[in-house]
């Protein structure tokens, strides 16, 4: 139950729910609910309006751009996500992401553009599946507020998010002239929530690879020391894990199952899997 009252409004642009976003102080923006829902009924979040974006034309769905990349609507759900052709295609590790995320009543319900902003692991809270994957795969977060459209690093989108911006779509990127080997998604969840304790993704392309984790970090980062020591091509467990060992330990946050050294193998170990992965699904 939401004990605090608030205005609902269903606007039928993007245009119309930017402008009620701007003008509306504490106004929040509605997709699947997933995660606003709950917080507005813990008081972990407070709205005076929600913003509902059902209904907006081309928030849904995914679509080739001219360039050749995609174009993930923000109210595409997880479950959609999951198993759509060409996501599988271009990013698998961002379908995997997506399938791996809750249970299928939260995949059902759940939107791409409500999971990267409910990513809450920069302040220690909750990571979610998406950013982590989008990162690895070299996507883009499209924002639209009274000032017009703009894109966002993903790793950047919690730090520079302003109120009354709403995220439209995830763009990601042409294929490489030369062609992207593959990607993968690896997870080690909480049992309780199903929130990441570690999650990775890499990506194994023609310029070498990148490596991308949250949970077990202070937010999704992609960490390029690793990229670099695995660029003579070896992705063995004793590889990988001299890779990780090699880290410095305050880029890993103990308490979310574990120690920072726990936490940094864990990674490694994860890391390890989501590369053979992505080099068997190529093969």
């Amino acid at each position: 139950m939401i004990l605090t009252p608030f205005d609902f409004a269903r606007p039928t642009t993007v245009d119309e729910a930017t402008a009620l976003l701007a003008r509306t102080a504490g106004s929040r923006p509605l997709a699947g609910g997933q995660s606003l829902l709950v917080d507005l009924s813990t008081g972990e979040a407070a709205a005076s309006l929600l913003v509902d974006l059902a209904g907006l034309p081309g928030l849904r769905g995914v679509r080739r751009r001219e360039d050749g990349g995609l174009s993930i609507g923000a109210t595409t759900t997880l479950a959609e996500l999951a198993v759509h052709p060409e996501v599988l295609a271009a990013a698998p590790a961002l379908a995997q992401a997506a399938r791996a995320n809750g249970d299928p009543q939260v995949r059902n319900r759940g939107t791409v553009g409500g999971n990267l902003v409910a990513d809450r692991s920069g302040v220690g809270q909750r990571p979610t599946d998406l950013p982590v994957a989008a990162l690895a795969v070299d996507a883009v977060v499209t924002v639209v507020d009274a000032d017009g459209s703009r894109s966002l690093p993903v790793e950047r989108l919690a730090a520079e998010l302003r109120p009354g911006s709403l995220v439209t779509s995830l763009e990601l990127p042409a294929p490489d002239s030369a062609g992207v080997v593959g990607s993968a998604f690896e997870k080690s969840a909480d049992r309780a929530s199903l929130y990441p304790l570690c999650a990775v993704a890499v990506r194994i392309g023609a310029a070498g690879y990148r490596v991308a984790v949250t949970g077990a970090t202070a937010g999704p980062v992609r960490l390029t020391d690793v990229e670099s020591r695995l660029a003579a091509g070896r992705t063995d467990i004793p590889s990988v894990l001299a890779a990780f060992a090699a880290q410095p330990i305050g880029l890993f946050t103990a308490g979310r199952g574990g120690s920072a050294e726990y936490l940094r193998h864990l990674a490694g170990v994860l890391t390890a899997r989501a590369l053979a992965r992505a080099a068997a699904a190529a093969a």
